[in-house]
């Protein structure tokens, strides 16, 4: 990045900071804020949204430099950002609705549930079904570990396309290459399944059954799982970048919508969050059972594996105090963290895929706050 840009990236950076608090910020508050805007400039990162809650409640939520770098378009509080693998927990949740409605069953073969399309039968599944449990966890041995997205204007698959890797699908097939229940293997194609399944099941376009299970009733109303954006929703949508770029057509088409397909804030995974927090300790029982919320955010008993939907913190030790999950799209990078005990956290969202600078940030929140 030249001098140039990075002196204007600097100004229109402070510009958008002191225009989009969105309430009151600890003593250190303007600190924290600096050191935010030193990390995007470090990592050439254009663009950043972040909400801290605490008691299980939204402190604040803030946005800092660039939308669209092309544009000039400011971050602000109301900027969505692709959530990338944070779509996979959101659909987890909904997953876990129609379990506790009894439309679902977690260790039930799923094949026996889905209609629209079968994952193709092996030795491997006939010795040991593929379940939503299993699914949910990442246990289910399934290929595919995530999705490239497509550019704007390029065809798009169905979703059985995308099950079985067949043209324009830009992915390989999913299927069960590993023993179910074995081990731990990161699969955006068995969320793809999810998706599926639960299309089937309720009959309902994905986006409406979103909105409905999980969306409304935690309160994420800025956020939606159309692919691609509908037109209303534009004018509001951050841009992923690379190399200080627009990536081309702005983001990139999913339509593996459980598994990277999600638009939302921070904000709004905030609240999600929460809601998820208080369902651990039975608060949340209109939403999601204290029973499921705890299988949600609890390992299942295979080494380094997920709950049903959520990842834990810090992954490798046995005081996994959070649970969350984190996210890489083209062109985004983005971290939810929710502590287990307290209802506090930070999500983090930015449109560059740069980890890097999605950790230092969320732990220069969790240093400031003493999380």
């Amino acid at each position: 990045m030249s001098v140039t840009r990075r002196l204007g990236l600097t100004v229109l950076l402070a510009a958008a900071v002191a225009s989009t608090a969105a309430a009151a910020e600890p003593a250190s508050g303007e600190a924290l804020a600096q050191q935010v805007r030193e990390v995007l400039d470090k990592y050439h990162v254009p663009g950043a949204s972040v909400a801290v809650f605490r008691n299980f409640r939204i402190e604040w939520a803030r946005g800092y430099g660039l939308a669209n770098v092309t544009t000039g378009q400011p971050v602000v509080p109301g900027t969505l950002f692709q959530a990338a693998s944070i779509s996979k927990p959101v659909a987890a949740l909904a997953a876990m609705r129609l379990v506790q409605a009894g439309k679902l069953d977690l260790d039930r073969n799923v094949n026996e549930s889905l209609t629209t399309w079968k994952l193709p039968e092996n030795d491997l599944t006939r010795a040991t079904p593929v379940t939503l449990r299993r699914i949910l966890s990442h246990t289910a041995g399934l290929s595919v570990h995530g999705f490239g997205g497509y550019e704007a204007g390029a065809p798009i698959p169905s979703v059985v396309q995308v099950l079985d890797g067949v043209a324009p699908a830009n992915s390989e097939a999913v299927r069960v290459t590993v023993p179910p229940n074995s081990k731990f293997e990161y699969s955006g194609g068995g969320y793809t399944i999810l998706q599926q399944l639960l299309v089937d099941v309720t009959h309902t376009p994905f986006p409406e059954l979103m909105r409905r299970e999980v969306l409304d009733p935690a309160g994420m109303r800025a956020s939606t799982y159309e692919q691609p954006l509908p037109r209303g929703r534009l004018g509001a949508a951050s841009a992923g970048h690379e190399k200080g770029k627009v990536i081309a057509g702005q983001r990139h088409v999913y339509p593996e919508m459980a598994a990277a397909g999600l638009s939302t804030t921070a904000s709004d995974l905030a609240r999600f969050a929460i809601a998820v927090q208080r369902a651990r300790l039975g608060q949340a029982t209109r939403l999601l059972s204290r029973e499921n919320a705890l299988l949600m955010t609890t390992p299942v008993p295979i080494p380094e594996a997920f709950g049903l939907g959520f990842e834990n913190f810090p992954p490798k030790e046995k005081d996994q105090r959070y649970f969350g999950h984190t996210g890489g799209n083209a062109g985004y990078r983005t971290w939810l963290l929710a502590s287990k005990e307290g209802g506090h956290g930070v999500v983090v969202l930015t449109n560059r895929d740069e980890w890097k600078a999605v950790k230092e940030i969320a732990d220069k929140v969790r240093e400031a706050y003493g999380f």
